[in-house]
């Protein structure tokens, strides 16, 4: 007989795989920059933003943090890495002052991370305390993670198409979200349930414009100059 705990456990083990699955879902645009040893237009800041996501669900996840956080810790100290190697392929094939962009941005986050480690551990004595401060941060960084969407969303309605909207993605958006969020309820976590909600929520709408417009997308319209990378993380 399963209680709350196994529950959830179970539930964030499958929430694990399905980011996992989101965290490498990049790899075929880093191919493409090794293959051309160049980036392209292809954007760094993405990863950049997601790195940051990553240290501070790490740091949230901490037992003298939030305890009892640990399948939080492991997906995203995994995502860490994987974004810190796609970040280095930017690094290694951008022009000297996209490079120089990067590793600003880099640091400012590095002194970022510090700060927050620095106060949180420092001024707040209790794991109520240290959860509230760190997991309104990630709150924030992830509603704009699962916010970046939305200028495709804008496209797809504009042109009527969802060619560049990849279904597959956008379906596994909204199960990472939904994931997420029945894990979040299983312990009643806010910091989790809120920004995961919400990417439940953006990824059915996701879901819903591809099934309204698939019918009008012109598959072998060659185009280009309209390609969007969707690209979320989570936990």
């Amino acid at each position: 007989m399963f209680n709350t705990e196994t529950s959830r456990t179970i539930v964030g083990i499958i929430g694990n795989v399905i980011s996992f699955g989101l965290f490498m879902s990049p790899t075929p645009t880093m191919t493409t920059i090794v293959k051309a040893k160049s980036v392209q237009e292809f954007k760094s800041d993405p990863y950049v933003a997601t790195l940051l996501n990553c240290m501070l669900w790490v740091f949230y996840g901490m037992p003298f943090v939030h305890p009892d956080s640990i399948l939080v810790v492991t997906i995203n100290g995994c995502g860490f890495f994987i974004e810190l190697s796609y970040v280095i392929i930017f690094l290694i094939y951008s022009p000297a002052s996209k490079k120089r962009r990067i590793l600003i941005e880099l640091l400012i986050e590095a002194i970022f991370m510090a700060v927050v480690v620095f106060i949180t551990m420092t001024f707040l004595h209790s794991t109520k305390a240290r959860s509230m401060l760190i997991g309104l941060l990630c709150i924030f960084f992830n509603i704009i993670m699962y916010a970046s969407p939305l200028t495709v969303l804008r496209m797809v309605i504009r042109t009527k198409s969802v060619k560049y909207m990849p279904f597959f993605l956008s379906l596994a958006n909204f199960c990472n979200g939904l994931v997420w969020l029945i894990y979040a309820l299983l312990k009643l976590d806010p910091y989790v349930l809120v920004p995961n909600g919400l990417g439940s929520l953006f990824g059915l709408i996701q879901l819903g414009l591809y099934a309204t417009y698939y019918r009008t997308t012109n598959w072998d319209e060659d185009d280009a100059n309209k390609r969007s990378e969707v690209e979320l993380s989570n936990a």
